[in-house]
């Protein structure tokens, strides 16, 4: 049963008021609510509700005042506050947060999607989404249907508005779309390439929302050698390989070159390791208060017979990825291919198994898997890798995502 939550609405505008109410109702909600921030300040502790809705512009009060107001009482330390106002302007969106804010939403929002983004805000969850599932090519017909065809890219969503995209291979123009149909106001995102193979980084052109004036986008990944990442990517949009240049984005972009570091980004503890793969590949481990994601492709897990296996690598990847509450990984081949294909920086899909129970991973997502692949033998590795984690009498839960599909964490 869908769980329920008590709401205060304060909104000088008795039309907001009677809309957010109605909105909130039918899912089942209680509402309570004042035009009056005056009355508000000193009727919201007695009800102590799950969630307080704050416009900005109000008479006597303003939204941001009342915030810092109700933050100093401490019955509220565990309700959330958020913005729900009509101005949209990054210094008032800091400000809220600063003041204590929880959430930020501006009007006009889509009356279909209010309810869910304030029972996030309120269960601070996070939205983790495949865009595109694919190694190495995109695969289109009947063979790619259920599981899609674009290649790699994934996205997180935060709460409280922060966007993380790792890697924009064709998965991206999904995002692209999806992003583009919800027209928000102004969007802030991270976008994380892990390395620069094609597969990785050719749609990020087709990323429509980079060409909008009032964006603002960090791209962070590692360098080559000598290349950094504002070369090579700009370096694709060469008039030889592609008719739009770097310079015809609209929005701000800041390039970052990654090594293997750990820094917070946007509130979020973001780290990175080197993975075993040709050229310079990294993986991310992300840290949300209590939650861990690993996002870690592409990389090889050598057999242990190997005589290339290199114990201390898999004992530094095990760390890295330990009681992470999702892996993304490499499992690009059935255990049969891989046999042929040593060497090529992808891995068995009972290597990536044993890997997530070894680091006692909660959830296994498998990811980037061969463009010969059909849907068929996508069900196969899931078979596999789930009978690799019965038979070694594991908890890890094994997924193999659909392109588009989302997950809350």
């Amino acid at each position: 049963m869908k769980k329920t939550y008590r709401f205060y609405v304060v909104d000088d505008n008795p039309v907001s008021v009677k809309l957010m109410t109605r909105i909130l109702t039918v899912d089942k909600h209680t509402v309570f609510s004042s035009t009056s921030s005056q009355a508000a300040a000193a009727e919201i502790p007695e009800l102590k509700p799950d969630c307080i809705l704050l416009d900005i512009m109000m008479p006597e009060i303003d939204g941001i005042q009342l915030c810092k107001k109700l933050r100093k009482n401490k019955a509220l330390a565990d309700s959330r506050i958020v913005m729900v106002t009509g101005t949209f302007s990054e210094s008032d969106r800091n400000r809220a947060f600063a003041a204590g804010g929880d959430g930020y939403i501006v009007k006009p929002f889509d009356p279909k999607q209010l309810a869910g983004q304030l029972v996030r805000i309120i269960e601070d969850s996070v939205e983790l989404t495949f865009w595109g599932v694919r190694g190495t090519l995109p695969v289109p017909g009947k063979r790619a249907v259920r599981y899609g065809g674009n290649t790699s890219c994934v996205s997180l969503s935060f709460a409280r508005g922060q966007l993380f995209i790792f890697d924009a291979g064709t998965g991206i123009k999904k995002l692209s779309d999806h992003l583009m149909a919800e027209q928000p106001k102004m969007l802030k995102a991270k976008i994380f390439i892990s390395h620069p193979h094609w597969d990785h980084i050719n749609a990020l052109p087709f990323f429509a929302p980079l060409y909008v004036h009032g964006n603002e986008f960090e791209i962070c990944g590692p360098a080559q050698s000598h290349v950094s990442i504002a070369e090579i990517l700009s370096g694709q949009m060469d008039g030889i390989y592609f008719p739009i240049q770097i310079q015809e984005f609209g929005s701000s972009i800041q390039f970052r070159d990654l090594a293997e570091e750990t820094l917070v980004m946007d509130g979020i503890e973001v780290q990175t390791l080197r993975l075993n793969h040709p050229g310079h590949c990294l993986g991310f481990r992300l840290k949300y208060n209590d939650r861990v994601v690993c996002y870690v492709t592409d990389n090889e897990l050598l057999p242990e017979t190997s005589p290339h296996y290199d114990a201390k690598y898999i004992e530094k990847l095990s760390r890295f990825v330990e009681n992470a509450d999702a892996l993304i990984t490499d499992c690009t081949y059935g255990d049969a291919e891989y046999k042929g294909k040593i060497f090529w920086g992808h891995s068995s899909v009972s290597r990536a198994a044993h890997l997530a129970h070894n680091a006692g991973v909660k959830r296994l997502f498998l990811f980037h898997h061969d463009p010969d692949q059909t849907d068929k033998d996508i069900d196969e590795k899931l078979k596999v890798a789930r009978a690799a984690l019965r038979q070694m009498k594991s908890s890890v839960r094994c997924i193999a995502p659909r392109e588009k599909q989302s997950f809350f964490l």
